[in-house]
């Protein structure tokens, strides 16, 4: 039914309601009004001498709106959201890679052996192209399988209006809008669906400011490099009974640090390059409800996952032939990649970080889910180490313990892990998110300044940290 004929049968019902009292509507309407008033009242005023009656979503409301309670318990539910998605995407996640990397990829090379697939058609590609997708697919199907429902349920149960009611006053001080709380939260998803998601915001510069800024939002892409580098060398760095304390505590530190620079960020588009009045706005509390479950499912499925998913695996294929064709073409004896990361190496040092890193960052422009494959896979290109990897260009996994053998190997230390993990916040937007970008904008400089001013900011960041950490 329309929103216009709910609309008519209201009016047709009034009509008939008027012409049965004839005189005594007018009586009849404000005797209405005044009981609605007294129910209300009933409700939030306390009579002298009379006990209050108890009403739960108010109660509920004075608590998570509260200043003394409203912001832990959001860390705290955003917390274990992220707990949730975290752990619970490891085993699916584990269960793909064993099915389209340990069973399907075999087969794949058999096949294509057995049609007598040149050696260079076999290798880009099943190790390039198949490779990428399928580890997109292992990667980072299950986090959003999990986070997306959740967050929806979260919405539907009517709590992420009052995160926007908590978050309000900060985002206005900064000079963006309230609603940027909900794309915010959004972004630790997925930052392609957190640009979507400003859709909520009706003011045109508050909007754009919140589809630059999404990226600070640490991804679900970018949770596996941040947990794998804590756990390797900052875990490393105290005694064991403390290493999940320590990697945790600084996993969540480079999220809020993403956060303080979302809020910076805004500030400075406000004042600088997009100059205007914070608009105004009415944040009606909607009443708690019971989440639809199965439709909640489906919407976050079909219309926020699988989506998602497409685009990231539309990008991720020839990323994966762009890394198995640098890593095979040969000039003057080395790979492409070999002279690329002795070229960016300088500056990569420079910044604390090396050339095999940004090479990958290059690469891995399409899907921060291959960033560390990728980065395994170069550092064994340019060790020359035979005994790791699985070839040239192809993308592989290992145990934490391999892994830190290979990454010493490389010339890895404590910096370089730190300056990673402050780099994979503070960096461009996958090409999912960048292509979102321009599809909401429509704008080519818009959506250049949201890929560049991360990076720009980046680079400045590992550099300071980089020249203070070498005094």
């Amino acid at each position: 039914m329309s929103k216009q004929t709910n609309i008519d049968n209201i009016l047709n019902k009034a009509d008939k309601l008027r012409w049965e009292l004839g005189d005594n509507y007018h009586d009849y309407l404000t005797e209405s009004i005044y009981t609605d008033a007294a129910a209300i009242t009933r409700k939030t005023v306390q009579q002298k001498g009379k006990e209050s009656v108890f009403n739960f979503e108010q109660k509920l409301d004075q608590i998570v709106t509260s200043k003394k309670w409203g912001f832990p318990i959001m860390l705290l539910i955003l917390a274990v959201v992220l707990w949730i998605t975290i752990i619970g995407a490891n085993y699916p996640s584990q269960m793909l890679s064993d099915l389209l990397m340990g069973w399907l990829y075999p087969l794949l090379k058999d096949g294509a052996n057995a049609l007598n697939f040149p050696w260079w058609l076999s290798g880009f590609l099943v190790d390039g192209v198949y490779l990428a997708v399928a580890w997109v697919i292992a990667v980072m199907l299950p986090p959003m399988a999990i986070f997306f429902p959740l967050f929806t349920l979260l919405e539907d149960f009517g709590y992420l209006p009052r995160v926007a009611f908590n978050l309000d006053k900060i985002f206005q001080k900064t000079g963006a809008h309230g609603k940027q709380a909900l794309t915010m939260t959004m972004g630790f998803g997925c930052n392609a669906a957190g640009v979507v998601a400003t859709r909520i915001i009706d003011s045109p510069r508050e909007r754009l400011i919140a589809i630059i800024t999404n990226n600070f939002s640490l991804c679900n892409g970018r949770w596996p490099t941040q947990i794998l580098l804590a756990t390797i060398f900052l875990g490393a760095v105290v005694p064991n009974e403390f290493t999940s304390f320590v990697a945790t505590g600084s996993v969540i530190l480079i999220a809020l640090i993403g956060i303080a620079f979302m809020f910076g960020t805004n500030w400075f588009l406000s004042r600088v390059m997009l100059k205007g009045e914070v608009s105004s706005f009415t944040l009606e509390l909607p009443p708690y409800r019971p989440p639809q479950f199965w439709k909640t499912l489906y919407t976050s499925l079909i219309d926020r996952t699988l989506i998602v998913l497409w685009r990231a695996v539309m990008f991720a294929a020839p990323a994966g032939a762009a890394i198995w064709l640098i890593s095979n073409i040969n000039v003057g004896g080395e790979s492409l990649a070999f002279w690329t990361i002795d070229w960016l190496d300088p500056f990569g040092v420079a910044i604390g970080l090396n050339g095999v890193i940004l090479l990958a960052y290059i690469l891995a422009i399409p899907a921060n889910e291959i960033v560390i494959p990728t980065i395994l896979m170069l550092t064994v290109l340019v060790t020359k180490d035979l005994n790791m990897g699985e070839g040239a260009g192809v993308m592989f996994e290992g145990s934490e313990a391999q892994i830190s053998t290979i990454l010493e190997a490389g010339g890895w230390t404590l910096l370089t892990a730190v300056n990673l993990m402050l780099f994979s916040l503070l960096h461009n937007p996958c090409s999912t998110t960048i292509y979102t970008i321009y599809k909401e904008t429509n704008s080519v400089k818009w959506t250049t300044v949201a890929a560049i001013l991360p990076i720009i900011m980046g680079i400045v960041v590992c550099f300071l940290v980089a020249f203070f950490w070498r005094l």
